[in-house]
């Protein structure tokens, strides 16, 4: 009888626990908008609820096919109203958010009303699917000159009330698009059929007034490209919700990775200051015989302009010193920190830039056999980076960016691992730099031939919040002095003067599988062009790619 019993136990999912970051959210500096918990968006006031109840869940389809949890925020202040429900995958724990907003507008047309009326989405009751009891997911039908922002989720076919939800006027919203998969009945994301996706802003950046919602868009079967529910619009782009200088030092030191090297890692991170003065030089075009030494600040680096072949960095000319600063020097590693508003100002985002002095060569799996890759992959002057994503209306860690090659990865805190209280751990690969959220192998291809991505705790082991400068920040104006080389629009390594390709063939004439890996080698490993620095790349002002 006790075996009977103890099979017929429920699993308990990873969404019936609610995740908080480790230690408790610090005391921030006082002063301006930051971590209010109310941040107005003109003629609307946000504020972000994170306490939901829950209304109805499925156990089958969706990530892992665990189903997904649909809640109704809960605990909303006097005067703000639902937006939108929330939804998340049952292989996570909860770590949700959703916007709740007050009308704060003189217009005779106020920012908030009721909807008219609501559409059935979708129902579950004639699915055949492991479910608590039926769902019903309802599109709010907007006024005139308004708009949705979410979803309404019932356990009965009868039409919510009108006054569960408000819809948004049209000047205070902007467009938005679906991104990552939260749920549908089957174990992937089939256009043709019901899906639940994420909706953020379409266009996002440091500029942009889109704003996020947290809200979930329903469709049965059809294109994502145009969807009838918006995001927010800041129209107040002041930028008073973001952090000043005393709130961000805090910000770096609640939340600065801890960032390990691997242990054969035999090109060390450094800072750009050691690198100028142990012997970097500055090589101009139709001048190569002349090379340039570097002010420790690159005060002597050309400024602005575009990245025209005219200038590149290079190790020093003599081979004692070439191979010294290849190898850099984690000790005195230094992070540099651009600081960016995002969604209209509601996140800031500390993007933390790591330098080493040189990218080591490649290594391939072919099934079981590792196959180096000679000199492919190996290139002077390396830029990678981890980005926090913190909330402007309490400060808290939501999530973090692990750049890896030519893209990466954004892992939300509940999926990250931490060390000395709420800092997060960044695993760097062995030679290529790229960051990991886990220490292992991720092959980059195809599961059986690709590259190896090797990561693993050392005692080379550096937290990003000890030595870092601050050296971007728009919008905190004359408070930042952006340093010389940043502004340095040329490339931190020369040419590569070998044929890649013909070095590649030749390693494919031992291994022929490697030829299918060819076409999905990222363009900086086949590519002969130097690296260009953090300012040049499109995610300096914009978002994640």
């Amino acid at each position: 009888m006790g075996n009977q019993s103890s099979s017929n136990e429920k699993e308990t999912l990873p969404i019936e626990t609610t995740f908080k970051l480790p230690n408790n959210i610090p005391v921030w500096p006082q002063g301006g908008g930051f971590a209010s918990g109310i941040i107005d968006l003109g003629g609307l006031k946000v504020s972000q609820i994170s306490t939901f109840n829950k209304v109805w869940t499925t156990l089958e389809g969706g990530p892992d096919n665990a189903g997904a949890t649909f809640f109704e925020p809960a605990g909303i202040p006097e005067g703000f109203f639902t937006l939108g429900y929330y939804s998340q995958p049952n292989n996570k724990p909860l770590f949700g958010y959703v916007l709740v907003a007050k009308d704060d507008s003189s217009a005779d047309n106020g920012a908030l009303k009721e909807p008219v009326d609501y559409t059935l989405v979708w129902s579950s009751k004639s699915q055949k699917i492991k479910q608590d009891k039926d769902g019903y997911i309802w599109l709010p039908t907007a006024p005139n000159g308004y708009k949705a922002l979410g979803h309404v989720v019932t356990t009965t076919p009868d039409k919510p009330s009108l006054d569960r939800i408000r819809c948004v006027r049209l000047d205070l919203t902007d467009k938005c698009e679906t991104y990552s998969w939260i749920w549908g009945p089957g174990k992937s994301n089939d256009e043709k059929g019901f899906n639940v996706h994420d909706v953020r802003p379409s266009n996002r950046g440091t500029q942009a007034p889109g704003v996020q919602v947290g809200t979930f868009f329903a469709q049965d079967g059809g294109t994502t490209s145009t969807i009838p529910i918006a995001c927010l619009k800041n129209t107040n782009m002041n930028f008073s919700s973001m952090p000043n200088l005393p709130q961000i030092l805090a910000l770096v030191l609640a939340y600065s990775p801890i960032m390990y090297l691997h242990p054969d890692e035999k090109y060390q991170s450094a800072s750009t200051k050691w690198f100028f003065t142990n012997g970097a030089l500055l090589f101009e075009k139709g001048e190569e015989s002349k090379p340039v030494p570097i002010d420790p600040t690159g005060s002597n680096l050309p400024q602005g302009g575009t990245n025209d072949g005219a200038y590149w960095l290079d190790l020093p000319t003599d081979k004692a010193n070439k191979e010294r600063v290849q190898k850099g020097d984690f000790k005195i590693s230094q992070v540099y920190i651009n600081v960016k508003p995002m969604f209209g100002g509601t996140f800031t985002d500390l993007a933390m830039w790591v330098f080493y002095p040189f990218n080591g060569p490649a290594t391939a799996k072919v099934g079981l056999i590792n196959v180096p890759l000679g000199k492919i992959g190996e290139h002077v002057g390396d830029w990678e980076h981890v980005t926090l994503r913190a909330s402007n209306f309490n400060g808290e860690l939501r999530k973090v960016y692990f750049s890896q090659h030519n893209k990466g990865q954004w892992v939300d805190s509940s999926e990250l691992e931490f060390q000395i209280g709420n800092k997060p751990v960044a695993y760097s690969s062995l030679n290529g730099h790229a960051f990991y959220p886990k220490a292992g192998l991720v092959m980059q291809g195809l599961s059986d031939i690709g590259l190896r991505n090797d990561t693993a705790k050392s005692n080379m082991v550096i937290d990003m919040g000890l030595r870092f400068e601050i050296v971007s920040g728009e919008y905190l104006g004359s408070a930042i002095t952006e340093p010389p080389w940043l502004n340095y629009c040329r490339e931190w390594g020369p040419k590569i003067d070998y044929n890649i390709k013909e070095e590649f063939h030749t390693v494919e004439k031992v291994f022929p599988a490697l030829k299918v890996l060819e076409d999905k080698l990222p363009n900086e490993l086949l590519g002969e062009e130097g690296p260009i620095g953090p300012k040049i790349k499109k995610n300096w002002s914009s978002d994640e790619f």
